[in-house]
């Protein structure tokens, strides 16, 4: 276990069902790093863009993006995260994938999908949380609509890492920088947030706002709105033990049921 967890955010302009030309910019973002990363985090379908028609931009688990992940990881010695549309038996997923340095990954298949939009109608809703262990660190990932439902984050594994990645629009960011700092409040943990920004190709357009805050909802760290830019900031585990021996709340919380 090592205190310090270095992550990167990527917050990117994701051009519409460009997979080889995302890919390659989000190359060049991560080659023009200029230090150690141990985690790299990119935006909610960062392929593609938000596609309400997978059947056009789906990929299987052995896709181009996949396998770029998986190449960029073993490259850069670091993991990398962040969701993809993924066709799997019939089915289209909005899927949080996380590979490990070594290539091995594990995967989160977004909850809440966003019926405004009608995302529920297209896509298959996952049925459980992921909470997975990176260099000693818990973690736990999220998707996007994720963010507005405390229970499904509710701490009740003592993670110490949530991770949203979005493609959250302009007119509702108040509601995106609220609710990560609640969701880092409420749970006594790191939360890292990171959005897309530019205009997509039904013109919604996306500010960006990715950030990290500490358990106490502090900022740790943020990207200006509509910049293309990464940001790397380290994040301490004894940070996270003084503050929760100090605030015992998660030791309060309530105890409940998914269903």
């Amino acid at each position: 276990m090592q205190d310090q967890l270095k992550i990167t955010l990527v917050q990117n302009d994701t051009q519409w069902r460009a997979i080889a030309e995302n890919l390659k910019e989000l190359s060049k973002m991560i080659t023009s790093l200029n230090e150690k990363t141990d985690l790299i985090i990119l935006p909610e379908m960062f392929s593609t863009g938000f596609d309400m028609e997978p059947q056009l931009a789906a990929e299987t688990m052995n896709g181009s993006a996949i396998q770029w992940m998986q190449k960029t990881a073993k490259e850069n010695n670091t993991a990398i995260a962040g969701s993809l549309i993924i066709e799997e038996k019939g089915h289209y997923y909005n899927r949080f994938i996380f590979v490990h340095t070594t290539g091995a990954m594990v995967h989160y298949d977004k909850k809440h999908l966003f019926s405004l939009a009608g995302e529920d109608k297209i896509y298959t809703a996952g049925e459980n949380r992921l909470i997975f262990e990176y260099k000693g660190w818990k973690i736990a990932p999220f998707v996007c609509y994720d963010l507005r439902f405390p229970v499904w984050s509710r701490n009740t594994e003592f993670y110490d890492l949530a991770i949203y990645t979005a493609n959250w629009p302009k007119p509702r960011i108040t509601g995106w920088d609220t609710l990560l700092k609640a969701r880092a409040i409420e749970n006594l943990c790191y939360v890292a947030g990171v959005n897309r920004i530019g205009i997509d190709a039904n013109n919604y357009e996306y500010p960006g706002h990715s950030q990290v805050l500490d358990p106490l909802g502090e900022t740790v760290g943020s990207i200006s709105e509509n910049k293309k830019e990464t940001l790397t900031v380290s994040l301490s585990k004894k940070h996270i033990e003084n503050t929760r021996q100090k605030f015992q709340f998660l030791n309060d919380r309530d105890t409940f049921e998914f269903s």
